[in-house]
């Protein structure tokens, strides 16, 4: 009876001292603390979430179907999503590994084999049959917390992991939706040199006919003809820049080059308001904070599993079966059995290799900290960036409207006075350049506007509604 009772008060003991953890207390690392408001904000971005906004599909803030399409494609598609996703899963699969040492290993194993010996009292050699079969049973105590905090540690990483790859898919959205933004910006200066170059086709035309009648130099020709010329180069440059955006945004969406093609649209999309929610939901929402928090949290866990070596383990065992020479093998008298506990050697030195492993994993929580800390500030860094370019661009939009208009006019009335002869087409060759710089001007400000609305929703983690 003294073994059942000494394996009885072990148990109530493992029980009695299974919740000692060898890790510091639980905690997110400190950060500086947010700020009330962000500083940037203007009109054109509203300080406020906004409730009806939609939350997952963050892109159909931009009303654009095949901006929407090309999106839901990079979920079932996208060769980076797919990795990104497979080491989430090789995460989760690691953690169910830690977790299963905190339940008993059961073993099973059969033997039958034929032996040849000499007995060393006679020096005759005989030959004997030897049958067993039977299993066993291990049970690592975890008195001090290591197996706990392994599966805590592998559980922090498997949520980091989660939050990897929440960021790979926001970045890739992003990143489509920059690309297919400036393919529409190509589309619509496209539009706008080929408006251009038929007016320029007429000036060419006119000033041939006024040199043919006297009217007009060879030099007015000439130039009109490097203007019509510098079109067409610049159109065939944007044409080349176009394809390449095109390939882009086809390897994004996991499709061949070769076999993809977006129609044109000669029309910018608006800039849209981007709702700026308050500066602490960052802290919830962006990402790579939250993976940052997540192996903070993990590398804490793991000076748990450090200081529980200069402890011994203690592990219950159980075994049992039957082994005979006979051929009844599954009797009373076959039977074997033995249960009791196992102590490993309890380490009294090693040169300081515990003390060193312990030291390394705090150094590893002191850079996991530091780098949660760096988060936080490049997340607030990173709005107010996009803040200041969002508010800044749309002042300079309005600017650069006026600035087309003015440029425009003064096309119109250098080409009147050359026609009247108050003018050389010198005039009119500088009014021309003006007009197709400013509105040109004018694209790339409104292209600018959108990916920094882009920027600015990426910077906020995606999705602009509090949890």
């Amino acid at each position: 009876m003294r073994k059942p009772r000494f394996l009885a008060a072990l148990m109530a003991a493992s029980a009695l001292t299974g919740g000692c953890s060898m890790a510091p207390r639980a905690g997110t690392p400190p950060v500086a603390p947010p700020p009330a408001a962000f500083k940037e904000t203007g009109l054109w971005t509203p300080a406020m979430p906004a409730d009806a906004a939609p939350r997952g599909a963050w892109w159909r803030i931009l009303p654009d179907p095949v901006l929407d399409g090309l999106e839901q494609r990079i979920e079932k598609d996208s060769p980076r999503l797919a990795a990104a996703l497979a080491r989430y899963d090789q995460a989760r699969a690691l953690t169910r590994q830690a977790r299963a040492d905190l339940l008993p290993r059961v073993d099973a194993s059969g033997r039958a084999m034929s032996a040849r010996a000499m007995s060393p009292a006679t020096g005759v050699h005989y030959e004997y049959d030897d049958y067993a079969v039977g299993g066993s049973a291990l049970y690592e105590v975890d008195l001090w917390g290591r197996i706990r905090n392994q599966v805590s540690a592998s559980q922090a990483e498997a949520q980091a992991s989660e939050a990897d790859l929440a960021g790979a898919r926001l970045s890739l959205q992003a990143e489509l939706a920059d690309n297919y933004i400036q393919l529409r910006k190509l589309d619509a200066q496209l539009d706008l040199l080929r408006q251009t170059k038929t007016a320029y086709a007429a000036a060419v035309d006119l000033t041939t006919k006024r040199f043919a009648g006297g009217a007009a130099n060879e030099a007015d020709v000439t130039r009109a003809r490097t203007q019509f010329k510098s079109v067409q180069s610049e159109m065939a440059q944007r044409s080349a820049d176009r394809a390449i955006l095109e390939h882009a945004i086809a390897a994004l969406v996991g499709e061949q080059a070769s076999g993809f093609a977006i129609a044109p649209v000669p029309v910018m999309l608006a800039p849209p308001q981007v709702p700026v929610s308050a500066p602490s939901m960052l802290l919830q929402r962006r990402p790579d904070v939250a993976a940052a928090a997540r192996r903070a949290a993990g590398a804490n866990a793991k000076i748990g599993v450090a200081r529980a070596a200069f402890f011994p383990q203690v592990t219950l065992g159980a075994s049992g079966g039957f082994e005979t020479t006979a051929a009844s093998l599954l009797t009373a008298g076959s039977s074997v059995w033995a249960l009791g506990p196992v102590l490993a050697a309890m380490p009294i030195f090693d040169g300081g290799r515990r003390r060193a492993g312990v030291a390394y994993a705090r150094a590893q929580f002191a850079e996991a900290s530091a780098n949660y800390r760096q988060a936080t500030l490049n997340a607030f860094r990173e709005v107010e960036d996009q803040l200041a370019l969002v508010n800044r661009l749309a002042e300079a939009s309005a600017q650069q409207s006026e600035a087309v208009v003015a440029a425009m006019r003064t096309n119109q009335l250098a080409n009147i006075q050359y026609r009247e002869g108050a003018v050389d087409y010198l005039q009119v060759v500088t009014a021309q350049a003006a007009e197709l710089q400013a509105r040109e001007d004018q694209l790339a400000l409104e292209s600018r506007r959108l990916i920094a609305s882009i920027g600015l929703i990426r910077a906020m983690g995606g999705d602009w509604r509090g949890s």
